[in-house]
């Protein structure tokens, strides 16, 4: 770790209480340079090291996240404003992918094909280099994950940038890196804002950019980052559906519909935030009213709290302006949180559940995402005019349907066009095996996160075409008689 000699920092505040838990550095032209010749530099002998090695450190380093995973979480409700169970799911999220990153001999395995006499090709995954990843407030922890042990573990070196409003997470992943006795330099994290950001884009030794992040962050860095040459994949804004047919059985859909809306306070790319009730279902919308209602705001580390602040004072002005908007536009307020004040948190960015109805797709709080505790309802006649919606809606990252018709569920997933679908799932985030696919306007890139697209990410393929004629065989001069080992 080395002290930043920054003149310019960014102040980190607690979104519960205001309180000042201390700065972050914009890191210097130097400190950047520096961080990502390091990494290039461990490049060269890290790639050298056997798979089973890297898998060696991945299982060590999964053993240790989850022997400090409360410590993590802890430290995500007071940077982030989690409740503490919210940030425990957080940190075992991203636990899931380093699992998945032990199983690195597998996935790089590539294909061989006798083609002629003596003659093979085969293909070989080989690491790219200096990968960097830049990841959002909303995921402190996860998102990290979801980069850095998969980009390692394939042989890169990882330049790691954590959003200067919760650096905690992956400060607390890098010490984790270093007690399980991965080299210095394979992961280096380096702080600060846009000038960060631009550096990562720019640097020439990174060779590929991972981001999560808003719409306007997302496209400044694919445009600039492919600009320079480099593979990037970036995850940008969404507007998720949860589409309810008259069949679907009430008390699961409006439990799951209230949990995926308000938790982490809305603050999810995957979050339910829109919910289309089909015909007879819109009778169910008052008790959704009801169920939200008896939700509370509060200090994450409150076992009583459903739900925390959002992260910073101008998000929550953004939020309280896009619910005006709505009631400004001919929405109804069915649910109106935005006076929330726990009791002893008055300064916190506190919003309750808050729920617009009798929204259509021309207002300003359906088209943009609103990224707080807010769901908006539309209502449609038939679940074709549902698909349209969802469909006709710029953003494909994920979407839901509730019912008990499996025909319905078949017809749904066949003709929307959207890379992540849950029927009767609210938030389908796919466990590791399988990749983060959202789509549209929802991603850059041609390679999604994690799964064997991940692995494709990290790595480029060589085909070899070998010729050993049998003519040209030798004879050993001496048998190995010990047990092979490999290092």
């Amino acid at each position: 770790m080395v002290q930043s000699g920054a003149t310019h920092w960014f102040e980190l505040h607690n979104p519960a209480t205001q309180e000042l838990l201390g700065y972050v550095p914009q890191a210097t032209a130097e400190e950047l340079r520096e961080a990502a010749a390091s990494c290039a530099s461990a490049f060269k002998t890290w790639r050298k090291t056997s798979v089973l090695s890297r898998q060696r450190m991945m299982l060590d380093l999964q053993a240790l996240v989850r022997e400090r995973q409360d410590d993590v979480a802890r430290n995500i409700v007071h940077e982030h404003g989690k409740t503490f169970n919210d940030a425990r799911g957080d940190v075992f999220r991203g636990l899931q992918v380093v699992d998945h990153a032990c199983g690195v001999p597998s996935h790089l395995m590539g294909q061989r094909l006798p083609v002629a006499n003596d003659m093979d090709t085969y293909t070989i995954h080989e690491p790219l280099g200096v990968v960097g990843g830049i990841t959002p407030s909303n995921f402190p922890f996860m998102i990290g994950a979801w980069i850095m042990p998969l980009a390692i573990a394939t042989g890169n070196t990882c330049l790691l940038k954590p959003s200067e409003r919760v650096p905690g997470a992956t400060m607390m992943l890098a010490q984790m890196v270093k007690d399980v006795g991965i080299p210095a330099g394979v992961v280096n994290i380096v702080h600060g804002g846009v000038d960060t950001v631009n550096f990562v884009c720019d640097a020439p030794e990174i060779r590929a950019i991972s981001f999560v992040g808003s719409d306007t962050a997302g496209k400044h860095i694919f445009a600039r980052g492919t600009a320079n040459g480099k593979r990037v994949q970036a995850n940008l804004g969404a507007k998720n559906h949860g589409v309810v047919l008259p069949d679907a059985n009430p008390v699961h859909t409006l439990n799951q519909l209230a949990g995926a809306a308000f938790g982490a306070a809305g603050q999810r790319c995957m979050a339910l935030s829109t919910a289309v009730f089909v015909g007879e279902a819109r009778q169910w919308i008052p008790a959704l009213v009801e169920q939200a209602r008896a939700l509370q705001a509060g200090f994450g580390m409150d076992p009583k709290s459903d739900l925390g602040p959002v992260i910073t004072p101008a998000s929550k002005r953004r939020v309280l302006e896009l619910v005006q908007s709505g009631v400004d536009e001919g929405a109804t307020l069915l649910l109106d949180g935005t006076q929330c004040t726990p009791a002893g948190y008055e300064h916190g960015n506190f919003i309750g559940p808050t729920i617009l109805g009798n929204v259509k797709p021309h207002m300003r709080c359906y088209r943009e995402e609103i990224f707080g505790p807010v769901l908006v309802i539309l209502e449609a006649e038939t679940l074709d005019e549902a698909i349209a919606m969802v469909n006709a809606n710029p953003y494909g990252n994920g979407t839901a349907l509730f019912t008990n018709s499996g025909s319905a569920a078949r017809h749904f997933e066949e003709n929307i066009d959207v890379g992540q679908v849950g029927i009767n799932v609210p938030i389908p985030v796919p466990i590791p095996p399988f990749a983060f696919t959202g789509s549209r306007g929802s991603i850059r890139g041609d390679l999604n996160f994690y799964g064997k697209s991940g692995v494709q990410f990290f790595t480029s393929i060589k085909t070899v075409t070998a010729l050993w004629r049998k003519q040209d065989a030798t004879v050993a001069s001496q048998a190995a008689m010990s047990m092979p080992t490999i290092h």
